[in-house]
Parts: structure tokens; C-alpha cells; sequence
């Protein structure tokens, strides 16, 4: 079956890299005068405009002209999907999940040789060639251009199972379920004759390059990129090879998959994540990187041998997922100021604590996304790097060449920064350089890992830190907790129990005539009745009564009771707000906070 038309009128070598003028001649759209007089505008009187607005001013060339011109100026083709149909069989060339992330549509596929024709629905999308032939293990990717309306409509008709919206695991269950119907091919069968052990590196890598592998691999990727999911678990046990997602805090697990994919899709992973496939006795840390239309998204590869092969748990860090914004956090409206009055001090500490996936590292990016001004210098040790951040020094903690939070501090301090994020306290020595550089002059911003906002004090102390240094330097302590917010689609309003509220320690005459949702479970939300999360705070502002008291060795109970009496609202409170407010419900609240009794 014959391509779509193409509309660019003379090969590519002919316009490639050429002034946009030049191309409009070759294109027999204008003359050299026309060029000119549209160059003279564009100096004089039109300086604020592109040349090929300015030559669709003049009448002489067309919208679509212009797109054809910068495609082929970039070295692409540009081609008419209206009324053409591609082969069922090109359309194989790559999973619904796949075509919607990178909104691609396929127009010529060779399996054998594994080599594919796409057209894209936008030139800043050029690196999705770069991607779909790295993960997709293709040998040649060639990208033409098309009219975005046209590669939509294209996804919607051909991969419409994902392109009005991800259908949470049930659709990638139904999409593995697809790949793993294919016969496994030689390579695979040999792989799974061998026990790990005994496997030599050219079945191995075989194995890992085979097809039905890298599409499942990728399938599974896209998915739960689709679907928002913060981990992805390729889990072996004795009989059986699991794969499962971490949405919103949750793990759900997909449809099986066959035992004889376990050591290859592993294998896949370490190739693309540029680890040693042959070593299979030690643990291994990678990362690959995809650049999609939404951003960029890193997956962070973590693989652990275990007694029946190596798990693997893959980290989607997307930073089209997460809210960079102090706005967007969660902060009701008094917290949001405070917050921003703590970032704003010239000097001391500010510490967000929580257990780990509560949210503190995306708080405390917010907070200095606020900050990152020209005149501002900041710089950040973290373990690792989650996301890159223009404008920020980014170093990350490098165990191996003993390159510590401690270590990089010190470095820090002859860097003349204003700002500093440090990663986590661990230790005493990180603890003290922290303290150190607050006290000449610097703000510095770190995390914990404790229950609450007064128990980070008495942890502290527990490393070691002097009384009279930590009540000099710490300005807040800001706890938090991620809650699951009730899915829209399904949300429903309920009379909850005598027996649920107790929970909550709250009495029925409590709660007068307020309202209380849930969700019934819809497709949306795989009939969980929960998407996406929130965040809930306890921030703990220091003041001089608490300054004393923390001289004189005062207890975790006291503290807490001091703050609540200036005002502070504990993580529950916080908590029993948001169900007021219709956003989450009394079981998120009552597993994620501490009783207060």
C-alpha cells in the first residue's frame, strides 16, 4: 500500500538548512524581489514578526507553505494524511500506549528489518526518533511531518484505546496479554532452557534484543507513564513473573507474565539503563532517559539479585507529573503564606520531614523553583538528583568516591551560595556544616525522616547537635503526609459510621451537619475510588518559648503541646480539614497520620 502524499515539492538535499527565503524560492512560492521586500519589512517595520508571518502578510505564501518550508529547512518531509489508510500491518509497528505517548503515527514498517517510517505532529518532537529506536530497539527511524489535526485524528481512529485516555492497569494487562499471545522465538526458548547461572552473554543479549521482549518492555513503560505510575516492579519468584505499578501510593498488580520473560525483560532493562547485563550477583543502580511531547521523563533503575533471579524496580520521574509550585502543593492559604515567609528569611534551617514518598523532596523543589531568581545562587546535594532544574547547581552524592552530603557542604561553602538544599541530615557531621553554613548567612533546607514536627527535635539531638546551636539556627520544621484525593468522576457524598469516626476521635454532635464523600469506583480511577494525591502539613514555627524549652531538654509531648497552643495544626487536623472539604476521606487520613490522644 502506497505512503501518504508528500507535499514538500523537491527532495529534502535541495532545502535542507537553507535560509527560509531561499526555500519559498525553490518552492516557486516567491521571487527574489518578493524575499527582499519581505527581509526590508521584517528590518524596518516588522521587527517583531517571524519572516513567514510576514511573507503570509504579503499574500504570497500560505500557512501550511510555511510549516512545508521549516520542515524541509529542518531536513524533514512533509506529507498529507487526509483520505490516506495505513496497512494493518504498519500499524503493528508499535503499541497504542506507545503511538499516544510520543504522538507518532507509523506510515511504513519492516519488521525484518526493523526499520519505520513516522510521521509526527510537530518538529520539536525530533528526539522521539532518538527514543523509539533506543527502546523499541529499531535499526533505523525515519521522521516526516504532518499536520497535527491529522496525526491526532490518526491516534484517535487507529490506537483510540489509550488516545481518549489511559484505562489504568486493565489496559496494559490487555496489552501484555496481546504481546505474550506470540509464539516466543528461538532466542527466547534458549534462554529459557539455561538457568540463570549458566547462560552465556550472546543468548543473553539475544534474548534481550528479542521482539517480542522490547514491545512488551515498552509497552509496560509507556503504560504506566500513561497511567501516572510512580514505580514499576519487575518482580521473579520460583513459578511466576510479576509486574506491577505504584499508582497514587498503591501497588496493583498486571496481568501475569510467562517465567520464560523474566531474565530477558530484566536483560532489557540493564541494556537500556547501560548496566552489565552479565552481572547478575551484585546489585546495580542505572537510569534511562525518554524524551516525550509532555517533557522529559527519566526512569530511575534499581536491580537486587534475589533466590530467583534479579528484581528489578524502575522510579518514573515526570516532571510533567509533578507540581513545581508552592501553589499547587496543597498548602491551605495561612500555610502558604507562612511557608513563604520561612523561604524568604535571609539565614537558618528549615527542615521538611516524613517518611520516605510523602512528598518532601517536590515541597522543597516548589519552594526553591520560587526562589530561582538571576540574582539568587543555589545549590542542591542530593542523593540522587531527582530532577533537573534550570537556574539550580545540582551535585549529587557519590557513596563510592566518598563523595558525601558532609563533603559536598563544605565545598559548597567556598561556591558563595545563597541558598542550599541538602538532601537529608544523616549524620552529625552533615548536621553541623548545615548549622555551619546558617550561621554565616545562608538558608539552607534539609529533610528528615521522623514521625512529626517536634519529634524531629528530639532527633536531632539524638545525632548529637548542641541544644544552644540548634535553637540558634532552626527556623521551622514542616511535616507531611500524602493522602489520596477521591476521584471526581465518581465522587459520592455518605454518612459515615459511628465506628468510622471514632477513628478520627470525633463524636457524632462533632460533626453537625457537615458533609462526607467517598468514591464509588469507576473505570477512571480503577474502580479504587481514588485519583491522584495531596499533600497535608503540621508546621511547626519556632519561637522563643520553644527556644527554651528546647534548652532545657524539654520532652517530644511538651514541644508538641507548646506548639498547639500558639496555633500549630497537627497533621491530623490538617487532615480532618481536607475530609471537611470533600478531597479525601477518614480512612486516608487515619492511615497516613498519629493518633493525638
Amino acid at each position: 500500500m502506497p505512503g501518504p502524499k508528500v507535499l514538500t515539492p523537491l527532495p529534502i538535499p535541495e532545502l535542507a538548512k537553507r535560509r527560509i527565503g531561499r526555500i519559498f524560492e525553490k518552492m516557486r512560492k516567491m521571487s527574489r524581489e518578493d524575499t527582499d521586500a519581505a527581509q526590508r519589512m521584517r528590518e524596518t517595520t516588522h521587527k517583531d514578526k517571524r519572516f513567514g508571518a510576514i511573507c503570509i502578510e504579503m499574500g504570497k505564501v500560505t500557512e501550511l507553505d510555511v510549516e512545508i518550508a521549516l520542515a524541509a529547512k529542518a531536513g524533514y518531509e512533509y506529507v498529507d494524511l487526509e483520505g490516506w489508510e495505513p496497512d494493518p500491518a504498519v500499524l503493528k509497528a508499535f503499541q497504542p500506549a506507545t503511538a499516544n505517548a510520543y504522538k507518532v503515527v507509523p506510515v511504513e514498517y519492516d519488521p525484518q528489518a526493523r526499520t519505520v517510517k513516522i510521521a509526527m505532529r510537530e518538529r520539536g518532537n525530533l528526539r522521539a526518533a532518538d527514543d523509539l529506536k533506543n527502546v523499541l530497539n529499531f535499526r533505523q527511524v525515519t521522521c516526516v511531518i504532518a499536520q497535527p489535526a491529522q496525526v491526532d485524528a490518526m491516534l484517535v481512529k487507529h490506537y483510540g484505546a489509550t488516545a481518549a485516555g489511559a484505562q489504568g492497569p486493565a489496559a496494559a494487562s490487555s496489552g501484555a496479554k496481546r504481546i505474550l499471545a506470540e509464539e516466543a522465538s528461538p532466542a527466547l526458548k534458549a534462554a529459557a532452557v539455561r538457568s540463570s547461572a549458566s547462560i552465556d552473554l550472546t543468548t543473553l543479549s539475544e534474548a534481550a534484543s528479542d521482539n517480542k521482549v522490547v514491545e512488551l518492555l515498552n509497552h509496560l513503560l509507556m503504560q504506566a507513564i500513561a497511567d501516572k505510575a510512580s514505580d514499576i516492579h519487575l518482580e521473579p519468584f520460583e513459578g511466576e513473573f510479576k509486574v506491577r505499578y505504584r499508582i497514587d501510593g498503591v501497588l496493583y498488580e498486571m496481568a501475569p507474565v510467562d517465567k520464560i520473560m523474566a531474565l530477558p525483560m530484566v536483560s532489557r532493562v540493564k541494556v537500556l539503563a547501560k548496566l552489565n547485563i552479565s552481572e547478575r550477583r551484585l546489585p546495580q543502580d542505572g537510569r534511562v532517559e525518554l524524551n516525550l511531547p509532555t517533557g522529559p521523563v527519566d526512569l530511575r533503575v534499581a536491580v537486587l539479585p534475589t533466590m530467583f533471579g534479579e528484581s528489578v524496580v524502575l522510579r518514573v520521574l515526570d516532571r510533567s507529573n509533578v507540581q513545581l509550585s508552592l501553589d499547587k502543593v496543597g498548602l491551605r492559604d495561612d500555610d502558604l503564606e507562612t511557608v513563604r515567609t520561612l523561604i524568604n528569611k535571609p539565614n537558618g534551617i528549615v527542615i521538611v520531614t516524613g517518611p520516605t514518598g510523602s512528598g518532601k523532596t517536590t515541597t522543597l523543589y516548589a519552594a526553591l523553583n520560587e526562589l530561582n531568581t538571576e540574582d539568587t545562587k543555589l545549590l542542591t546535594a542530593e542523593d540522587p538528583v531527582e530532577y533537573d532544574i534550570d537556574g539550580m547547581v545540582q551535585c549529587q552524592v557519590n557513596q563510592e568516591q566518598e563523595l558525601t552530603f558532609a563533603r559536598l557542604l563544605r565545598s559548597f561553602l567556598r561556591q558563595d551560595p545563597d541558598i542550599i538544599l541538602v538532601g537529608e541530615v544523616r549524620d552529625l557531621e552533615t548536621a553541623q556544616i548545615a548549622i555551619q553554613a546558617s550561621l554565616t548567612g545562608h538558608l539552607v533546607f534539609t529533610t528528615l525522616h521522623t514521625n512529626d514536627a517536634p519529634s524531629s527535635i528530639a532527633r536531632l539531638l539524638d545525632l548529637g547537635v548542641e541544644s544552644f546551636l540548634l535553637t540558634a539556627t532552626l527556623e521551622a520544621i514542616v511535616a507531611q503526609r500524602l493522602v489520596r484525593r477521591i476521584c471526581t468522576g465518581c465522587k459520592e457524598e455518605f454518612m459515615p459510621s459511628d465506628e468510622q469516626l471514632m477513628e478520627l476521635a470525633l463524636r457524632r454532635q462533632d460533626v453537625g451537619d457537615r458533609s462526607f464523600f467517598r468514591g464509588a469506583g469507576c473505570d477512571r480511577c480503577i474502580k479504587s475510588g481514588y485519583k491522584g494525591r495531596l499533600a497535608i502539613f503540621e508546621i511547626m514555627v519556632m519561637s522563643d518559648d520553644l527556644r527554651e524549652l528546647i534548652m532545657s531538654q524539654a520532652s517530644t509531648a511538651v514541644l508538641r503541646h507548646e506548639c498547639r497552643k500558639r496555633g500549630m495544626r497537627t497533621l491530623r487536623e490538617c487532615g480532618l480539614l481536607s475530609i471537611y472539604d470533600g478531597q479525601t476521606t477518614i480512612d486516608e487520613v487515619v492511615r497516613e497520620t498519629l493518633s493525638e490522644d
